[in-house]
């Protein structure tokens, strides 16, 4: 089930390969400068959404939780993605500690941020934020919020390549 609103779109994905065909086809959408925040608890699904966007920009990297490197670089598609996890981060010196402030302005590829919650000062406006949630077994919803300019336009593309 799909249900959009100006505000935000709302899927339900009810597996693996779902969850992939979905962050391929957000992958097809994204362009240089473009920060995704993943939202949700513990298992929720984040990193695989996050492998997903990897491939669907072309990437053969293998990606993992970057839990304890922070910030994993991926190259080798369209775009360089830049994955961060801001779970053990406390605040804005910690973002200028890791050069996310840097490579939010070099605006060179896109910029995944899981736990963004816990650097919320430190995030741009312009923004989609992605939240996962899981609603029991294999399925998860996903709501898509696109925050600021960049992401109005989002939206209608969004309408037409998810239906």
């Amino acid at each position: 089930m799909n249900r959009q609103t100006k505000d935000e779109f709302r899927a339900i994905i009810t597996s693996e390969e779902e969850t992939a065909a979905f962050g391929q086809a957000l992958a097809k959408l994204l362009r240089a400068g473009d920060v995704v925040c993943l939202r949700g608890d513990l298992g929720a699904g984040k990193t695989t959404l996050t492998r997903a966007l990897v491939a669907g920009m072309g990437s053969p990297a293998p990606v993992s939780s970057p839990t304890f490197t922070l910030v994993h670089e991926y190259r080798g598609g369209s775009l360089p993605i830049w994955h961060v996890d801001a779970y053990r981060l406390t605040g804005a010196q910690d973002t200028v500690d890791i050069g996310l402030e840097e490579v939010l302005l070099t605006g060179e590829g896109i910029v995944v941020i899981e736990w963004p919650e816990r650097i919320e000062a430190s995030l741009p406006d312009d923004r989609l934020d992605v939240s996962i949630r899981d609603t029991g077994g294999d399925t998860r919803e996903i709501i898509l919020t696109p925050k600021g300019p960049r992401w109005v336009e989002f939206s209608n593309q969004w309408a037409e390549q998810w239906q």
